[in-house]
């Protein structure tokens, strides 16, 4: 690895129906390059794989490993052993757990069949999967227990113990786009500024965008555009860390103008630029080169 950083290794095991799934979906909220279900005896292999990589993109692992068979062990705990000592990997092993009653009730709202539940009764299988996983859960560094957690409280119990930066797990997409192409299927918060005057009727500005500063100018001085700015700022920003605060690790908002080219872009460009202050921010244009790509095609 380069510059002699550690690879953040995060194994996550623990009982069937305690929430891996959720918890390897937070993993990967934080950037972490996640495995689901990573077969025991390939661990060695992969990390080898990975320890021959130059590139920072396997920086952070998180990786699922089922350790319901016993034939895996021994040979896991030597793995689990080595990674500890290890030179180029920080390690921690998080081990999910929940108690009986709430793991049978939540198989019973899935209608799902537990995977040691040879003859049927969900209980049996949760009793001898413990009984199974008891060594591994001794030897984990994190247990959680998510009897009374929601999955929300869960991914921020997760970002709580293993993120280094939390502020880093949220960020802001402001997009700009054009009604005519339709709005973006994952905007939270959308903004309409067609009742802005359009610079697409000023012949010298209907070729530009709204990143263009004649465009931008244009669009700012309008006496409308202040005030809107103002109020639309006034509103967004308190609410943030509500977005935040319930476990969003994206918020995207999106500005709407006839066909994303102009308004827009000024006002994505703006809203950006001022949530950046306080925010991570990433500032996109959908439509922005539509109008060229038409008349191209013409």
């Amino acid at each position: 690895m380069e510059n002699n950083e550690k690879i953040q290794l995060a194994i996550i095991t623990g009982m069937s129906g305690a929430g891996k799934t959720v918890a390897v979906q937070s993993f990967e909220d934080m950037g972490y390059f996640t495995i689901d279900n990573m077969p025991p005896a390939l661990l060695s292999k992969f990390l080898e794989l990975v320890g021959e990589k130059s590139s920072t993109d396997f920086n952070k692992l998180a990786m699922v490993i089922d350790m319901r068979s016993r034939s895996f062990f021994s040979e896991f705990i030597d793995q689990l052993n080595d990674l500890t000592d290890s030179n180029t990997i920080d390690f921690k092993l998080l081990f999910l757990d929940a108690d009986n009653q709430e793991l049978v009730s939540r198989y019973k709202e899935t209608r799902r069949s537990h995977p040691l539940a040879a003859n049927g009764l969900v209980l049996d299988g949760i009793t001898k999967e413990r009984e199974l996983l008891r060594p591994i859960k001794s030897y984990s560094q994190i247990v959680i227990n998510t009897s009374e957690m929601t999955p929300r409280q869960l991914r921020q119990e997760i970002t709580k113990k293993f993120s280094e930066d939390i502020s880093e797990n949220f960020r802001i997409e402001v997009l700009s786009f054009g009604f005519k192409y339709g709005i973006p299927i994952d905007a939270d918060i959308v903004q309409d500024v067609r009742f802005l005057p359009n610079p697409h009727y000023v012949p010298e500005l209907r070729a530009l965008n709204g990143q263009d500063k004649s465009v931008y100018n244009y669009v700012m001085n309008q006496p409308e555009s202040e005030s809107f700015y103002q109020n639309y700022m006034n509103m967004l920003k308190p609410i943030v860390p509500s977005y935040k605060k319930e476990g969003k690790s994206v918020l995207t908002v999106a500005i709407g103008c006839t066909g994303g080219q102009h308004r827009s872009v000024a006002f994505a460009e703006r809203i950006g630029a001022e949530l950046g202050e306080d925010w991570t921010v990433n500032i996109s244009h959908r439509d922005k080169n539509k109008r060229k790509e038409t008349v191209n095609r013409s």
